[in-house]
């Protein structure tokens, strides 16, 4: 009898070294996402990815969208890319991206139920996967205490009594100072756009150098502790306050400025990185942004709309956002020829002495 169980133990013994430790299933299968810095996704959702598709998913956070986007195509380029799928990359600089041919065409199923107003590459290399509007924040309390009337349009932002009351981040290394700095070229044109820059600094407008920073250190918002009540921002940001705060509140304590072309339209978009060696998976990861399950955790996660039309909105986010009706928008291809001039322009008028 214990001859038999010795034979048995050595050879369950032998059986389970012949077995892969379950933990260790995906160890030679890695998918890298590069992402910006602000991506999020609820831990579940991704280990679910992760074991049907038998795989690890590294993501990559490589700064905001500006960033990581900088980082891909240099990386790319050389013939080192980190990434078999990049997120991130919005419409601002879309035409970068495609000019630098750091994506593999796709075309996922559930792009055939997506408005065609979020396709804007009609090759199929960048696809769309959530949008959201970047539009100037105020608080509400800081206007209610200082008995002052909260700007409707752009054109009020120059006014005196908004004189150094507005934060807004530099367009040559923020993603949201960028999508600004356009929506006022959409506004008041190529020919009056500077004009209503030199305005703003006039009234001592403030300069950050990103969000966190204008968002955290410059506003008086209930997340901010800074000096202005007004901040170039997003208009789902009032949703986070709404959610996060330390007491339950009835509404939102800061809100947007939502008149006609005060906001821009930010839509964000991923690709499979040229030259990946894990294609299948990739299209999977595709797939799965694209997902209702995905499309349905992003506007908790990372406070963005889902392109896909029957993904479910949160009610505590329809409660606190809102949607410009007419949110600026400029031709990919203008954005194209002339965003390095425009930054360019920006920065010798309003960092220069």
């Amino acid at each position: 009898m214990k001859k038999l169980l010795l034979i048995l133990t050595i050879f369950i013994l032998l059986f389970a070294a012949c077995v892969p430790d379950a933990n260790n299933l995906s160890a030679s299968r890695v998918l890298n996402v590069m992402t910006h810095d602000s991506f999020d996704i609820t831990a579940e959702l991704l280990a679910k990815f992760e074991r049907e598709n038998d795989v690890r998913v590294n993501i990559i956070k490589a700064g905001d969208a500006g960033s990581a986007l900088n980082r891909l195509i240099l990386t790319s380029t050389a013939g080192a890319s980190e990434a078999d799928v990049f997120y991130g990359l919005d419409n601002s600089f879309l035409s970068r991206a495609l000019e630098n041919e750091i994506f593999e065409a796709y075309q996922p199923p559930a792009l055939t139920h997506i408005d065609a107003c979020f396709q804007l590459d009609t090759s199929n290399r960048a696809l769309p996967i959530n949008y959201g509007d970047v539009c100037i924040n105020y608080d509400k309390a800081w206007f209610a205490e200082h008995g002052l009337a909260v700007p409707i349009s752009l054109e009020d932002l120059t006014l005196p009594a908004y004189q150094g009351l507005l934060a807004v981040e530099n367009p040559s290394t923020s993603s949201p100072g960028l999508a600004f700095m356009m929506a006022t070229i959409a506004h008041f044109g190529e020919d009056g756009w500077l004009d209503y820059w030199k305005q703003l600094k006039d009234n001592q407008v403030v300069i950050a150098a990103d969000w966190e920073t204008a968002y955290y250190s410059n506003f008086s918002g209930s997340s901010g502790k800074g000096a202005q009540p007004l901040v170039v921002s997003y208009a789902s940001s009032p949703v986070a306050e709404f959610i996060y705060a330390e007491v339950e509140l009835d509404e939102a304590p800061t809100a947007s400025i939502v008149a006609e072309h005060a906001c821009w339209r930010q839509i964000e978009f991923a690709g499979i990185v040229k030259g990946t060696q894990q294609r299948a998976l990739a299209e999977k990861f595709i797939d799965f942004l694209l997902s209702k399950d995905f499309q349905e955790d992003l506007p908790l996660q990372m406070f963005v709309y889902p392109v896909l039309p029957e993904a479910l909105l949160p009610d505590e986010f329809t409660r606190a956002s809102q949607v410009p009706e007419k949110p600026a928008t400029l031709d990919p291809a203008d954005i194209a020829k002339n965003r390095e001039l425009w930054v360019e322009q920006w920065l010798e008028l309003m960092l220069s002495n």
